[in-house]
């Protein structure tokens, strides 16, 4: 590990458990575990889904980009999670299957690959490991076993229940009293539950009709609760203490709660399993929080389908605070596109004006992949900085170390761009190293790359390219007739002229 890897701002990140901002100590010096709550693969993910994962890489990058080395671990839940998380309703992956009229165990896979296909879209780096529920059944009966005999759970004919009582501050997580739960914040449709916010370890199969994934228990056929695998994963492959567990705000209030009061009941009351939890907020509409059960939600297939290229997406969420509401337009997105397209079309001059860009060729398998430490790229990339460099890259350091604040950490791009004490390959060096974190791909992506074509447009990417050089150079020739009529045959074609200060030739996708 390099001297400035190790140099900088002591990172603090926010604890959920504690709603405060705390100093960060991983259990091993320069290692960090993650443990992060994966979809449920019964139908697409909508792009709130996908805000928690982009929030969930930043991390992972900017703790790789303080030197630490990233275990991360991501669940895929195939079965056991019901509509409702309170153990209410039919099983998500049963319901679809019916819906669709599809084998369950082909929906769970095709919807697995689309999730993994839209990360990679989003730039967001594999996981050490992806584990997924119903490869570890076995493991799930055998922790149950052992809460049974430990005294927290008690069987009713549907299943096997958690009793909440049997731990010290059930709840604590999400700062409600039991009490109050108890007197309605919960509904209780399970017959013969002691307490509402009691909750299913196993759910034993109806006696009429056979599920099409169950599996033979000493409870019975069925299948396990949704908050059983969590448990159980993390602590198989991070250990029984591990850094961080991240998540959505909503799996705060009943999903996590359960989670840690399963820990405790397992490896000791003291036991939560991860020493900080991080949820980021939702992403919103103007008509509220964005879900599925809406019906009509965005995924980030209908983005692209509209013009929209992924980074921008990432770049929005990029623009807040993970743990602020981000309201959704496609206007703003829109608007982050031109922004990303600046930025790229910046660092490409940047380029032309620096002889070599040796410096650029950095194994993609020496951190972006692997989980690794960029301990190596960073030693690259920020070789012989002058004072004004190091002055911008402690900036980044010190508003990421803050709790990720990445709406005050990218202003930096900009300034970096712009300084005027600063030489075209230092600048670029200092983008390319704050680019590690913000996982961008400022200098993997071309300008055409970005200018996804509508699906109702007409024009290829390169042909609008061509027509903005010609629109530009018959403004330039002040022949505004050839101009407008350039302007229109974009319009056409589905592409909005955003004219104003240099460059004027910038645009997006129309909105319709």
């Amino acid at each position: 590990m390099t001297e400035y890897a190790n140099k900088g701002t002591q990172i603090r990140f926010f604890n959920s458990m504690t709603r405060r901002i705390e100093v960060f100590k991983p259990i091993c010096d320069d290692q960090t575990r993650i443990y992060s709550c994966g979809p449920t693969v019964y139908n697409y993910a909508h792009i709130g889904n996908l805000r928690a994962y982009v929030f969930t890489d930043t991390l992972r990058r900017f703790l790789n980009w303080k030197g630490q080395t990233v275990t991360h671990v991501i669940n895929i839940t195939d079965v056991g999670h019901l509509t409702s998380d309170e153990d209410a309703g039919e099983d998500k992956m049963e319901l679809a299957s019916q819906s669709m009229e599809k084998d369950i165990w082909q929906i769970a896979e095709y919807f697995t690959q689309a999730f993994k296909s839209d990360l990679s879209q989003l730039n967001v780096l594999r996981p050490t490991l992806w584990s997924t529920a119903t490869d570890h059944i076995h493991d799930m009966i055998a922790f149950a076993r052992v809460l049974e005999d430990s005294g927290v759970t008690y069987e009713l004919a549907t299943g096997l229940y958690f009793d909440t009582t049997k731990v010290p501050n059930y709840g604590s997580l999400a700062l409600t009293p039991r009490e109050g739960q108890e007197e309605g914040a919960r509904v209780d449709p399970i017959a013969g539950k002691r307490n509402a916010t009691d909750f299913a370890i196993w759910r034993r199969s109806p006696s009429e009709g056979k599920r099409q994934m169950e599996w033979l228990s000493p409870w019975g056929p069925g299948a396990p609760g949704w908050h059983l695998e969590c448990s159980v994963m993390s602590m198989k492959y991070l250990g029984s203490r591990f850094d961080i567990h991240t998540g959505g705000i909503d799996h705060r209030e009943i999903h996590h709660c359960n989670e840690i009061a399963q820990n405790q009941a397992y490896a000791g009351h003291a036991h939560s399993g991860a020493n900080g939890w991080m949820h980021n907020n939702f992403l919103i509409d103007r008509s509220g929080k964005m879900s599925k059960s809406k019906g009509d939600f965005s995924t980030l297939s209908s983005l692209i389908a509209r013009g929209i290229h992924p980074l921008a997406f990432r770049l929005m969420c990029l623009s807040t605070h993970y743990r602020s509401e981000l309201e959704f337009s496609i206007e703003t997105l829109a608007g982050q596109l031109v922004r990303l397209k600046r930025l790229v079309g910046a660092i490409s001059s940047l380029s032309q004006q620096v002889e070599s860009d040796s410096w650029m060729r950095i194994p993609a398998e020496l951190g972006f992949s692997s989980g690794a430490a960029f301990t190596y790229p960073r030693t690259v990339l920020e070789q012989k900085l002058s004072p004004h460099g190091e002055k911008l890259l402690d900036g980044f350091d010190r508003e990421m170390s803050e709790d990720l604040m990445t709406p005050r950490a990218l202003p930096f791009l900009d300034e970096t761009i712009n300084h005027g004490q600063l030489c075209a390959e230092e600048k670029l060096r200092i983008l390319a190293s704050m680019d590690l974190v913000f996982g961008l791909k400022l200098f993997e992506t071309r300008r055409c790359d970005l200018a996804l074509r509508p699906k109702d447009a007409s024009l290829s990417a390169s042909e609008v390219e061509v027509l903005l050089e010609q629109r530009q150079q018959s403004r330039r020739a002040k022949d505004f007739s050839n101009a407008d009529a350039i302007r229109n045959r974009l319009h056409a074609a589905g592409i909005e002229m955003m004219d104003g200060q240099e460059p004027s030739w910038e645009w997006r996708p129309l909105l319709r």
